[in-house]
């Protein structure tokens, strides 16, 4: 078969007029609201969803409403990413918006709770790619050098849906209806299109005339899937050691297995083998894998800690993790900003990863017994070394790839981070919910309450969670030493001998 590779040279992007800072501007905005669409939807469903369960009188399969919407999204990642390179960026992210779109009217009506699972997940296909999609698009208009300060306004529009998603989601349940959560994601969802439609047509355009690789997209969409409900349902609707967990596991290595081969036979695979061979590519994907699978198994459990250990009610519980949520942004910020100013930016992540590993393992030995507010003081500087990571990551591996391969490597990069947090969720709940003795019982973290089980338990349990996440930053911070430091672009001119300095 035809294995030709294309040369930096033979896929340099044809010379286009460069982008004003207005143009930038106005591009940023309208991606970052379709980013926040996303977002959003991942952080206000939680806080009215026992509304929702008694409103449609099905309260016990309730996790169906975020399982569905996990299991498209992270899905569809990569399939977004591709088609983002062959078809362009605007059309994609026009189409994802859509779907999202639709999917949100759909979830507004349905008149069961199992019609809104399946509205969750068509908004999943929608939502899957656009945060994706929108760090591609960054990538379009800014070369490396400048990069890092724009992943900024990225970490921002996460630390908005982190504090606005469950305050909103929480009222509108209480004083309107449920139902409202979904509605207002029209507005929102036609603003983006009409910020974004006009302006991306003044991207440099990278695409290249491709197949999808249609058999290679089913295999990864049911090897993600089958791994996510074993995740899922493992530990909590049954025992890690039962036969449907098994199943499950070995049907998702199958599927694994059956891509891993798909990728090296096909013409063209969904995933190019040069992109997955890149050693830049693959230690920063792996290395931000740990750290953002880590943190998002903090954001999961930390809640429970704060009522169970602290004392603290549910509301007052979601405040407890504005250190967290506002220190990653403050860690990309400063991260960011150092990048258009340091030769050895990987430094600045080395360091804060450091800072995260001493402040957590401090966080391990003294848990259950540090006062909240310097339990919450050290938990920002942990947040803060993090966020350090994030911008300097994913430059990186954009920075290590050709122009049109943006999409993909982006696309591929976040589908791994959001696997690496669903295992680490899963390990986090194997380590709590086994530690109180209720794998497999039907529970879940979200009903443990105050009182539930003894604090000493609790405390004992979290010193190993809060162990792990030692570990979790430890490994980031390994595989990102191990990541080249490749030097970054300062425009498109020498995108070409950046990539085959390589």
């Amino acid at each position: 078969m035809d294995k030709r590779v294309e040369t930096p040279a033979q896929s340099a992007p044809a010379a286009a007029a460069p982008l004003t800072h207005e143009d930038i501007r106005s591009i940023l905005f309208g991606i970052m609201l379709a980013m926040f669409l996303a977002a959003l939807d991942q952080t206000i469903v939680a806080t009215a969803m026992p509304t929702i369960g008694r409103e449609l009188g099905d309260v016990a399969h309730l996790p169906w409403v975020v399982t569905s919407y996990l299991l498209a999204s992270t899905a569809v990642t990569p399939l977004y990413g591709k088609l983002a390179d062959i078809h362009g960026r605007r059309i994609v992210l026009l189409s994802g918006i859509v779907v999202f779109m639709l999917g949100s009217i759909a979830c507004a009506i349905a008149p069961s709770l199992w019609l809104l699972v399946v509205a969750r997940f068509v908004q999943g296909l929608g939502g899957g790619g656009l945060i994706a999609l929108a760090q591609t698009i960054v990538a379009d208009m800014v070369p490396p050098k400048e990069r890092g300060r724009y992943q900024v306004y990225i970490a921002g529009v996460f630390m908005s849906a982190s504090l606005l998603g469950p305050v909103l989601g929480g009222v509108i349940a209480e004083r309107l209806h449920w139902s409202v959560i979904f509605w207002i994601n029209l507005p929102l969802g036609a603003a983006a299109y009409a910020m974004t439609s006009s302006t991306l047509k003044r991207l440099p355009r990278h695409e290249r005339p491709h197949k999808l690789d249609l058999l290679g997209a089913a295999l990864i969409t049911g090897a993600t899937m089958t791994l996510l409900l074993a995740l899922s349902w493992g530990g909590t609707h049954y025992p890690w050691a039962s036969a449907p967990i098994g199943f499950l596991v070995a049907l998702s290595l199958l599927l694994w297995l059956a891509f891993a081969w798909r990728l090296r036979t096909a013409d063209e695979p969904l995933i190019p083998l040069d992109i997955l061979a890149n050693p830049v590519v693959r230690m920063g994907t792996i290395a931000a894998g740990f750290g953002m699978g880590t943190f998002i198994g903090l954001t999961i459990y930390l809640p429970v800690y704060f009522e169970t250990v602290a004392g603290l009610s549910a509301a007052s519980s979601g405040l407890g993790l504005l250190p967290l949520t506002v220190g990653t942004v403050m860690g990309a910020t400063l991260s960011g900003r150092a990048m258009t100013r340091l030769t050895h930016y990987r430094r600045v992540p080395v360091a804060g990863l450091c800072v995260a590993i001493a402040g957590m393992a401090v966080l391990t030995v003294l848990a259950g017994t540090m006062p909240l507010v310097p339990f919450c003081l050290l938990l920002g500087l942990v947040s803060l070394g993090l966020g350090t990571m994030l911008p300097v990551a994913t430059v990186s591996i954009q920075n290590a790839v050709l122009p049109h391969q943006l999409g993909t490597a982006t696309g591929t990069a976040n589908f791994f981070r959001q696997i690496g947090g669903a295992l680490v969720v899963a390990v986090f709940g194997a380590i709590v919910l086994g530690g109180i003795g209720a794998s497999g019982a039907g529970l879940s973290h979200e009903t443990l309450t105050l009182g539930a089980v003894d604090r000493a338990t609790m405390v004992r349990l979290f010193q190993y969670v809060f162990a792990a996440t030692v570990l979790g930053f430890a490994c980031a911070l390994f595989f990102l030493l191990r990541m080249k430091e490749l030097p970054l672009r300062s425009g498109a001119a020498d995108a070409a001998k950046a990539v085959a300095g390589d």
